[in-house]
């Protein structure tokens, strides 16, 4: 993402022109002796003419002037084999712009922006429905997939609302009240349905377990039962089952496999779990967990019931009522809905926390009529009360965050009540919990806003950081939708994919949970692994599926370009991409992305690529016209740094029949020989990875593309982290800190200026 930049006119002195003597010292030379060759008005290289910034007043194109400050900083121009300025020639000239620019951001009144009134997301709305009310919903399986703007779904001009989201509003408010109160009868004969490898209605992941989708009709507890024929040689051990839904472990227990030593044996066995579900669809799975045994096994005596135990079946009874209160009704239910009063005080409870503000007495009288109508139609108290909640989870003061403005076209501190929504939905993707609210109510917030941000960051809420920010940041949330080609990759795997997923989410949860330098997401010499992804990575001594802290003692590893998460997103399910990995790193580490690739671009021949040369030798062949090379300059020396990483970021030495070259030359003439040494140099533009993640998480945390006027907040920002050695929690505090999080400006009527008030800054 690249901030839009600012058109401001620079300032001038008292005859109201620019230092002239200061402008021709340190501009000048350097654009005639360096640009003006290939920039003039006969050969504009590029589309650009240089001849109108040969003159002091053309410094009020700001946004022309950025692109050649930084094009000298990366040293992206002058062109390769083109004269270019010495170092202190190009700081003179870089220096002196951006101090013009300082010079006009010191004139602009402070403006921190408007924010659309945003719909909560579907991430948002599955965490608000889980501490509100204590029920688990995905609501990614079933609402349509919400719109992003400027790389994030959360961005509140483009999530609006259309006829079918509000249809699927509709009926999950229905079924989600009904799992939370819990006031319909359950069926009274239980249901069986059965899913079997012999119908194709099971999935194998891999050998040692089967996999099912079933929709559970009602919240109660099932049976499950699992089909296991075959027997393994005598003296077998025992083997742990586990049971999943939707990747989570619900239960395990020990299965025998050794032949029973009865004559008459058939050797199949079914083994029964009882669990409580909750209502929806969901995915599960039942498999051995670490299980040697199947390793030393051809596939076809893995499913032989004379050499092996293996599952073939899945089996749901119930629903079955479950012993004791389920934890949403005690969550809710304060007091006995039948006694008088009572009533009033749930729907009171509950709204306030649904809507994030206290409610008015007539909000409240609005939703008891819920009850009333319910008790009318025979049906008892918590039945109303459950209505009452359907109704609440399809208003807009749910389903919106509304931020009201005192008056129109005035800046002002947002309240404290939208304050404590904008840091929970920022930390934590959900409502904010009772303390933030009571915080709030007491206008008490702003004076423990530092205590809170170190509170909600240790909270096990702020793993939702990782998951929405992070995942859309860094695009591993992609990993769900890639399928790698099995014949070029055949260990991809369901569980190879979590796996990488779930390193790359405990490593940045590391870096904030710890305080850590933001340089680490460059060079960490450490990841969290468990057996599986060290495996795919080559590293030994890490045993069973739990993921743990690991240093790598050689350099092939470090930070998270090394990630295989990072690396199997930026590539094509056959083959790596040095393009699109070269553009990953300009526009997610460097915040420099590339501009769109122009028409017609001829294909690569993919038949070629590992036979009649490597990959880098046909892209270089590939890119020989000069349209080409212009914009991949900068781009492909990048991806080919990390060419010893294959399409699933596994470490190779050979691409097909040829030897890896992941050497380059910056534009700059920086020059490095493999992926560690890369990483060197990225860290070297610390300021720069820096100022990129913090546009990043700025945009994420507001729910707005950055504009103009936030360009000095950016700076501000980014020179306060600077200045604490690149901690993350210092990025996240000044975040909220800064005028655009802690203010708003109201909608200006039409034809009226914006005014300002003094505000508590």
């Amino acid at each position: 993402m690249r901030l839009i930049c600012l058109g401001l006119v620079f300032a001038t002195t008292a005859a109201g022109q620019l230092p002239d003597r200061a402008f021709e010292q340190a501009v000048q030379p350097v654009l005639a002796k360096h640009c003006a060759g290939c920039h003039q008005d006969r050969l504009a290289s590029g589309g650009f003419n240089a001849t109108p910034y040969m003159k002091a007043a053309s410094l009020s194109q700001r946004d022309d002037w950025e692109r050649i400050v930084q094009r000298l900083r990366t040293g992206e121009m002058p062109p390769k084999g083109a004269p270019a300025p010495t170092a202190a020639e190009a700081q003179s000239l870089i220096r002196f712009v951006e101090g013009e620019f300082a010079k006009a951001d010191k004139l602009v009144k402070p403006d921190p922006g408007r924010v659309t009134a945003r719909r909560l997301n579907r991430a948002e709305y599955s965490n608000t429905i889980r501490d509100l009310l204590g029920v688990d919903f995905r609501a990614d399986r079933d609402f349509p997939s919400d719109d992003s703007g400027h790389g994030f779904d959360n961005i509140g001009d483009v999530l609006t609302i259309s006829p079918i989201l509000m249809e699927k509003y509709l009926t999950a408010a229905e079924r989600i009240a009904a799992r939370a109160i819990g006031a319909d009868p359950l069926p009274q004969k239980p249901l069986e349905f059965e899913y079997h490898a012999k119908d194709k209605t099971i999935r194998r992941p891999n050998r040692s377990s089967i996999e099912a989708t079933h929709r559970v009709e009602w919240e109660a507890e099932y049976i499950v039962r699992l089909g296991l024929p075959g027997e393994r040689a005598a003296g077998a051990a025992p083997v742990k089952l586990g049971f999943w839904m939707d990747g989570k472990l619900l239960t395990t227990k020990m299965v025998e496999t050794k032949p029973s030593g009865l004559v008459y044996f058939n050797p199949y066995s079914a083994e029964e779990l009882r669990v409580a579900l909750p209502e929806g669809d969901h995915t599960f799975r039942a498999g051995f967990i670490d299980d040697e045994f199947v390793k030393g096994l051809s596939e076809k005596d893995a499913y032989s019931d004379k050499r092996n135990k293996f599952l073939n079946s899945m089996t749901f009874v119930g629903p079955f009522a479950a012993k004791g209160e389920r934890p949403s009704r005690k969550k809710l239910l304060i007091c006995d809905p039948n006694l008088p009063g009572c009533t009033t005080r749930i729907l009171t409870s509950i709204a306030r926390r649904a809507y994030r503000r206290p409610v008015t007495r007539a909000e409240v009288a609005s939703l008891e009529r819920f009850v009333t109508l319910a008790k009318a139609d025979g049906q008892s108290a918590e039945q109303g009360i459950q209505l009452a909640l359907q109704a609440m989870l399809v208003s807009p003061h749910f389903l919106f965050r509304i931020e009201r403005d005192p008056a129109p076209g005035v800046v002002h501190p947002v309240t404290d009540l939208d304050l404590a929504s904008r840091l929970s939905y920022f930390l934590w993707s959900s409502m904010p919990d009772e303390e933030l609210l009571a915080l709030a109510e007491a206008k008490q917030l702003r004076p423990k806003l530092d205590a809170q941000i170190q509170r909600m960051l240790k909270d096990d809420k702020a793993v939702a950081l990782a998951d929405n920010f992070a995942g859309q940041w860094l695009e591993t949330r992609n990993l769900d939708q890639v399928k790698p080609d099995p014949k070029k990759f055949p260990e991809w795997s369901p569980d190879l994919r979590d796996a990488m997923k779930t390193e790359t989410r405990l490593f940045f949860q590391h870096l904030l949970r710890e305080n850590r330098p933001l340089t680490e997401f460059l060079d960490a010499n450490y990841t969290f692994l468990n057996d599986r992804l060290a495996a795919h990575y080559g590293v030994p001594g890490v045993e069973g599926p739990e993921f743990r802290q690991v240093t790598f003692s050689t350099p092939e590893r470090g930070g998270i370009l090394s990630h295989a998460s990072v690396l199997t997103v930026s590539s094509y399910p056959t083959r790596t991409s040095p393009v699109i990995r070269g553009k990953y790193v300009l526009q997610n580490i460097l915040g420099t992305p590339p501009p769109p690739p122009p028409p017609d671009v001829p294909a690569l021949d993919e038949a070629s690529v590992g036979n009649a040369g490597s990959l880098r030798q046909q892209m270089e062949k590939h890119r020989s016209s000069p349209v080409c090379a212009s914009c991949h300059s900068r781009m492909d020396v990048l991806g080919f740094g990390l060419e010893n990483y294959d399409g699933t970021g596994k470490w190779r030495t050979r691409d097909g029949k040829f030897d890896i070259d992941a050497s380059g030359t910056l534009p700059g003439g920086k020059t490095f020989q493999s992926p560690a040494e890369l990483r060197t140099l990225l860290k070297d533009n610390a300021p720069e990875f820096s100022r990129c993640l913090t546009e990043k998480m700025l945009t994420y945390a507001l729910g707005r593309g950055l504009e103009r006027y936030d360009r000095k907040t950016i700076e501000e920002i980014n020179q306060r982290v600077i200045g604490s050695g690149y901690r993350f929690e210092s990025l996240v505090r000044e975040i909220v800190h800064s005028l655009p999080f802690l203010e708003r400006r109201g909608e200006s009527p039409k034809n009226l200026p914006a005014k300002t008030e003094s505000a508590s800054r």
